[in-house]
């Protein structure tokens, strides 16, 4: 057989496929109370799941109390049990449990109970995450820097959770002021290009205009964009332009249309005049 000319990327073995897991309005299970458990509760709060915390309460540390004290939580008062994976409550109708959890996250000092924990998940084809114990886990929590909506994760795999707490930190130092906000308002404006736009057909077009604007705007300048400016910038995605930034603001007031501008929009090239 022929070799190719072409150049793939190789493959580098080792890695995990790092994923942003959507579990809101999920049932989560967390085994135990101490200092661990306080930040994979945060981290599982954070995205909107629901979060059941079996643990006795002389083992719960004050961050686990307080989540418990306001209710975004549901505590109970004892050690793990085998039908815990079959269902939880529910923190609005006791009478009506969730069902099994989405995933167990453990964080007990007793390996034993723990191997048994991660041995019955298996079995039951749930994921779990024993802490400390990376040959017992389906996946890794990371090192996450957090800005609005922008979320980046560092994993060593493992090998090196300092480490990676590091490097996330020294991430977000060299990342622009008002990044989140900026992400934001894309978000928005994205938002509004669907309501304005909403045809299957036009899908490849929204994509292709909403990567030319993320280009063609600074993250200052796409902090700054108002509800109005957004609006006049969506003028343009029917003639599948996107104007200067300074053309939007001689837009404001309702005092020039796209009509009365002519745009370039650095679509094909340039030209000097001479």
């Amino acid at each position: 057989m022929t070799e190719s000319k072409e150049k793939f990327p190789e493959v580098q073995g080792g890695g995990s496929l790092i994923l942003a897991w959507q579990i809101k309005n999920k049932p989560v299970l967390v085994v135990g109370g101490g200092e661990v458990a306080a930040g994979r509760i945060l981290n599982l709060l954070n995205a909107d799941a629901i979060v059941t915390v079996i643990c006795p309460a002389e083992g719960l540390n004050p961050e686990v109390r307080h989540r418990i004290a306001h209710n975004q939580v549901t505590h109970i008062d004892r050690k793990f049990e085998p039908s815990d994976l079959e269902r939880l409550p529910s923190p609005s109708t006791p009478d009506s449990p969730l069902g099994p959890p989405a995933m167990v996250l453990t964080a007990v000092d007793d390996p034993a109970a723990s191997t048994q924990i991660w041995k019955l998940c298996q079995a039951a084809r749930i994921p779990a995450n024993i802490a400390d114990v990376p040959p017992e886990c389906d996946f890794y929590f990371g090192s996450v820097h957090r800005d609005g909506p922008l979320q980046i994760m560092v994993s060593t795999n493992g090998k090196g959770p300092r480490l990676a707490a590091s490097i996330r930190k020294f991430i977000g130092q060299t990342l622009p002021v008002g990044v989140g906000d900026a992400i934001e308002r894309i978000g928005l404006l994205r938002a509004k290009l669907r309501e304005l736009s909403p045809e299957i057909e036009e899908g490849p077009k929204r994509m292709r205009w909403m990567i030319r604007v993320s280009d063609r705007y600074s993250w200052d300048e796409m902090c700054d964009l108002s509800d109005e400016d957004m609006d006049n910038l969506l003028r343009y995605y029917k003639p599948n332009k996107v104007p200067d930034i300074d053309v939007l603001k001689a837009m404001r007031g309702g005092t020039m249309s796209p009509e009365d501008i002519d745009v370039f929009d650095g679509s094909f090239g340039f030209s000097l005049g001479i």
